[in-house]
């Protein structure tokens, strides 16, 4: 067995390549896991731009999947788990024990964004192993009739697709707006149809994204390059604005339209990892300066076993099948120039999918 392995890691900011780390021993709590397959998230480039500082040979990647290969004593014991079982990895891996866990936010574990653990405050998935922090509440199998690649998209894709609708309080037949449809905000398309949307408009000016969230169950797409985005919508809606408004790219235009094109009394929903500037301004007439019952609601990709079960149950009912995002494949020696393309979306990259051994 070697005592080392390769990792994708953060040297420091603009910086990354691939090094040689020990592989992670699993304390009493913990597990570890073999890499089979992973995703690069547009999260990534933002952290290697410096979006939460500095890091030194930080490993990266939060959406992996792979097998058990090794379990702490305790995990062990309780017999739910085995050596060499597939196992899927929320990128969010709370301890569920601290205050904010027990308060109901989880995904804020231990301080605000504390359950966002992997490539933040401790080495990320995108390695030949990793390791998993309280992994009796965070592991989750992998059914048998999923494969590697569909279970990685449980691991952030869909989880935070989805909660961006969750909070987003869409009335059954109710009207969307999606503000960014790259994969959280494709995913955010399915899970407002799910959730009984009656219209749902997709903000891109993309045209193989267009293309894309039209898939996904987009009733309209918007071209802010081409039009305005807030008018656009509001004539789509006979004037009212959109009941929820999910803005899932981070960029203060895109929240400043949000709250633009929400009618009265709805609901903006923030997921989008804004990574830089230090403030994120709200329109004061659109708000009714203060006093539009707008509700503006935000989250950090929801974690845990649980969550991850139900996830992986909507692909095997084909409630929505996320494959259609994986537009490159590599092997796990070639994810500098997944990466790369990743941070210039070169060739229409939608989400690479990265392979691990032979």
């Amino acid at each position: 067995m070697p005592a080392t392995m390769k990792a994708f890691v953060m040297h420091g900011i603009g910086e990354v390549g691939i090094i040689e780390k020990p592989i992670p021993r699993a304390g009493p709590n913990d597990a570890i896991i073999r890499t089979t397959a992973a995703l690069i998230c547009t999260s990534d480039t933002h952290t290697v731009a410096g979006a939460i500082g500095p890091r030194k040979d930080l490993t990266l990647g939060h959406e992996a999947v792979g097998v058990i290969h090794e379990l702490g004593a305790s995990v062990a014991a309780t017999g739910l788990f085995k050596v060499g079982q597939r196992v899927a990895v929320n990128a969010i891996t709370p301890c569920y024990g601290c205050e904010n866990c027990q308060r109901g936010y989880p995904s804020q574990c231990g301080g605000m964004l504390g359950g966002w653990k992997f490539a933040n405050v401790k080495d990320g998935s995108m390695a030949d192993y990793f390791h998993v922090n309280n992994a009796v509440a965070n592991l989750a199998p992998i059914p048998d009739d999923l494969s590697d690649e569909q279970a990685a998209y449980c691991c952030d894709m869909l989880s935070t697709g989805f909660v961006a609708a969750e909070y987003g309080n869409i009335p059954i037949g109710g009207t969307v707006a999606v503000f960014g449809e790259g994969p959280i905000g494709m995913m955010a398309t399915v899970g407002a149809r799910l959730l009984g949307a009656g219209l749902v408009i997709g903000v891109e000016s993309k045209p193989d994204r267009a293309a894309m969230a039209r898939r996904f169950g987009a009733d309209l797409i918007v071209d802010y390059t081409s039009e305005d985005p807030v008018e656009a919508i509001r004539k789509a809606t006979g004037g009212r604005g959109v009941d929820t408004a999910i803005e899932a790219l981070g960029s203060v235009a895109t929240f400043s339209a949000c709250v633009s094109a929400t009618r009265p009394g709805g609901t903006i929903s923030n997921v989008g990892y804004h990574g830089d500037g230090d403030t994120v301004p709200i329109p004061r007439l659109d708000w009714g300066v203060g006093m539009s019952d707008k509700t503006i609601r935000t989250a950090l990709c929801p974690g845990g076993s649980e969550r991850m079960n139900r996830l992986m149950r909507l692909i095997q009912t084909k409630r929505v099948d996320p494959l259609p995002m994986t537009t490159h494949r590599f092997k796990f020696a070639d994810i500098q120039q997944a990466f790369k393309m990743m941070q210039t979306k070169e060739g229409g990259m939608i989400k690479p999918l990265i392979t691990f051994g032979s």
